[in-house]
């Protein structure tokens, strides 16, 4: 069978890739690079090795030991770990992050598959395997938007895609035509409960794909999460980007949305 190595973040992203990764015939090696990643992982891979996102040589050896030519890279890993001593990093990653014009997203994955390449690693487009949780355009929840939340999801749209283009993030938090948050290093779900703090409730949230997304990597992903962080912002609706954005656990995320009277619309 064709192996494949599955660098793993939080979230359940790599389980469902797992999942369907072994009901190909794959065999998964999964490198669980940050902590708290799904236990289920552990039962879905073939085999699974724990190793931080800061020792790039030891993730690239076992790789190889393992007989691994192709990897996907999916689940949450805030560079934040990297830039907030929470994790040591190896010789070898900082010379990487040494070499850099910048420190942007996109900046660092890039040298990350550039280096992995190096060694005879290819990247996989991370929704090669789970294109189905891809959903097209249309409204996903038994409520559909209002006028107002039409509007603001229009315009959180356009403003999302700009700050994608700038590769600062994915997601905005929007209120009457006015942006009340920005996604930035803090991630989705902090992003999503500020916006709601500075809007006092009544907010929208709108998460895309970068202009020129790069599908082996940082795809948006919406799940329970995001709706238990709209929860606590008092959000109303979410927009997210038809067939680029992944829904994770969606007859979670609907029931979620319906038993609270949010509208999901996908544009």
């Amino acid at each position: 069978m064709k192996i494949i190595g599955l660098l793993a973040g939080i979230g359940r992203l790599p389980v469902e890739f797992a999942r369907a990764a072994r009901g190909m015939g794959f065999t998964v090696i999964a490198v669980c690079v940050v902590p708290g990643t799904d236990e289920e992982l552990d039962r879905v891979a073939n085999k699974t090795h724990h190793i931080s996102v800061g020792q790039l040589q030891a993730i690239i050896t076992t790789l190889k030991e393992e007989g691994v030519t192709e990897v996907t890279m999916i689940g949450k890993v805030t560079k934040e770990l990297m830039f907030s001593g929470a994790v040591a990093l190896d010789s070898r990653i900082q010379k990487l992050l040494a070499s850099l014009t910048d420190n942007s997203d996109d900046t660092i994955m890039l040298a990350f598959v550039r280096e992995l390449a190096m060694e005879g690693l290819g990247i996989l487009d991370q929704t090669a395997l789970i294109r189905s949780l891809m959903p097209g355009a249309g409204v996903l929840t038994d409520r559909k938007p209002t006028q107002e939340e039409q509007a603001d999801l229009d315009f959180g749209f356009t403003m999302a895609k700009e700050v994608g283009r700038l590769d600062i993030g994915q997601t905005v938090v929007v209120k009457n035509c006015a942006v009340m948050a920005v996604e930035a290093i803090e991630g989705t779900d902090a992003c999503i409960r500020r916006g709601g703090e500075l809007g006092r409730g009544g907010v929208r949230v709108v998460k895309v794909a970068k202009p020129n997304q790069d599908m082996r990597f940082d795809v948006p992903t919406v799940g329970p999460n995001t709706l238990e962080s709209m929860l606590a912002a008092g959000a109303t609706a979410l927009a997210m980007e038809a067939g680029k954005t992944l829904l994770v656990d969606r007859q979670t995320v609907l029931k979620i949305a319906n038993n609270h009277g949010i509208t999901i619309l996908v544009m």
